[in-house]
């Protein structure tokens, strides 16, 4: 009876760890073949047309007389304010600053003896609109003011004409699924020419998003720009 209960223990015991070596086997080899991926990225972009308007117009002066060239620039705001009235453009879009008054004679460098006006003034008035077409065509009417007096101020960089696109979060969604969509394709034609068969997703990073200008003569055309990397599993 001792003999036939340790035969019988015996074979429970091969029949176990042949049994739980099977098991451990297969596991190996699933978590081997899940360890095979494809890394793909997708890229989504879209052109917008900017929606906001940000337009600073600087005016300069010069004179000897201090009481003049305030004068003078206040008679430039008035005609810069009702321009742009005119041209559709409210209060609330509308802001002054205060002007800037530099007196050349009280500057601690010398020279002041080829100064033909001892005070330089100037002022800005900025245009914040989301009338965007319509701030573009005043731009081309400005001149007008130009004719009568007025001298602008530009090529800084301080007055240069800034375009902006305000609904970059109401396009995210799309432009993610396209994304994502676009690196699927990818993944699915590798899978294809590798004969393999295109498993689930194991990681995924989206990248920022970016807008650019479309070009240099066209800042008021915006480029939005994303790229999602993603990793899937590959199975034979």
């Amino acid at each position: 009876m001792n003999t036939k209960s340790s035969l019988i223990l015996g074979l429970s015991m091969m029949f176990g760890l042949f049994l739980l070596g099977f098991i451990l086997g297969g596991s190996i080899v699933q978590f081997k073949s899940m360890d095979r991926t494809v890394v793909v990225k997708g890229l989504a972009q879209k052109e917008v047309k900017a929606d906001t308007l940000i337009w600073p117009i600087s005016y300069i002066r010069a004179s000897n007389d201090l009481s003049k060239i305030y004068n003078d620039l206040e008679h430039d705001t008035d005609k810069l304010t009702a321009f742009l009235k005119q041209n559709g453009f409210s209060d609330d879009e509308i802001s002054i600053s205060a002007p800037s008054i530099t007196d050349k004679l009280a500057q601690n460098y010398g020279g002041t003896a080829q100064i033909k006006f001892r005070y330089s003034a100037k002022q800005t008035i900025t245009l914040y609109t989301k009338k965007v077409q319509i701030a573009r065509q005043s731009m081309r009417k400005i001149s007008v003011l130009g004719k009568s007096g007025t001298t602008f101020r530009s090529n800084e960089y301080e007055n240069r004409v800034e375009y902006i696109y305000s609904k970059l979060n109401e396009v995210k969604p799309q432009m993610i699924a396209d994304a994502t969509k676009n690196a699927r394709a990818s993944a699915v034609k590798f899978a294809e020419d590798s004969q393999s068969q295109l498993g689930k997703i194991k990681s995924a990073r989206q990248g920022q998003f970016s807008i650019r200008d479309r070009d240099k003569n066209t800042p008021y055309i915006k480029i939005l720009r994303v790229v999602s990397t993603i990793e899937y599993y590959l199975s034979d």
